[in-house]
């Protein structure tokens, strides 16, 4: 059985990472000495569920934890650190650190280094994530140990509930854009004003026009949604900001 290390302290361990083109040593105390720290660990870079759902969310609610008392959000994976930061560019993860276990130390003094050899993976940490207090766990949350690779516990929002069950959760917002069109960069200045975060869908570059079409019914940008309902164009946004 994987162990709860709850009000135990964290391992005490020397990450090697780089900075640019230069090794650079990270300890335990460095990432956890007096802040209130998430940390979320995971199989591997790259991986679909670690890219597709446990990064992003992390990273979408960054702002939202920090509000409620948390310094920093740290992702632990085993892998080097030459994989991890190019994962974090590939993730665009800017709210989240990535931390390199590259020998598995971390994850073997938390008790949850595994063996993944039948994917070809040898020994990787199992998906878990954590409240870390001043370098002493909180609370974990860990994934049942069953087959596969499950995910239902160590999310964002799991973690976001725990730490404030109240807590306001930012809108998801997206538009579709195309470069040059100055309704966009008023729509864009209008989200920016209002401090609402979003995703930029550009024409030509990330969708094609057709896309468009098929997605709001419309041949014109910008097209905004906003927590998965279509608001339309830079004045249709207006009005919504106004009403909000």
């Amino acid at each position: 059985m994987l162990p709860n290390r709850e009000r135990q302290r964290v391992p005490n361990v020397t990450f090697r990472a780089r900075q640019g083109h230069e090794w650079a040593n990270m300890t335990t105390h460095d990432l956890f000495a007096g802040k209130t720290v998430v940390v979320f660990s995971l199989p591997g870079a790259f991986t679909p569920t670690c890219s597709s759902t446990h990064v992003p969310g992390y990273n979408q609610l960054a702002k939202v934890f920090k509000e409620n008392g948390v310094d920093d959000i740290v992702c632990i994976s085993v892998n080097d650190a030459f994989v991890m930061n190019e994962w974090a560019k590939d993730q665009q993860a800017e709210n989240v650190t990535f931390i390199p276990d590259g020998n598995g130390e971390f994850t073997d003094g938390m008790g949850m280094l595994v063996d993944k050899s039948d994917l070809g993976f040898s020994k990787r940490s199992w998906r878990y994530s954590m409240l870390v207090k001043d370098g002493v766990i909180e609370k974990m949350f860990i994934e049942p140990e069953e087959p596969g690779d499950p995910f239902k516990v160590s999310d964002a929002e799991t973690m976001l509930q725990y730490i404030n069950p109240k807590a306001v959760k930012p809108q998801l917002v997206s538009l579709f854009t195309r470069v040059g069109c100055p309704y966009c960069a008023r729509a864009k200045a209008m989200l920016t004003e209002h401090g609402i975060g979003y995703e930029e869908i550009v024409l030509g570059k990330d969708v094609t026009p057709r896309t468009l079409q098929a997605v709001t019914g419309a041949s014109t940008v910008p097209q905004v949604f906003i927590d998965g309902k279509l608001i339309g164009g830079s004045e249709a946004l207006e009005a919504y900001l106004s009403a909000s």
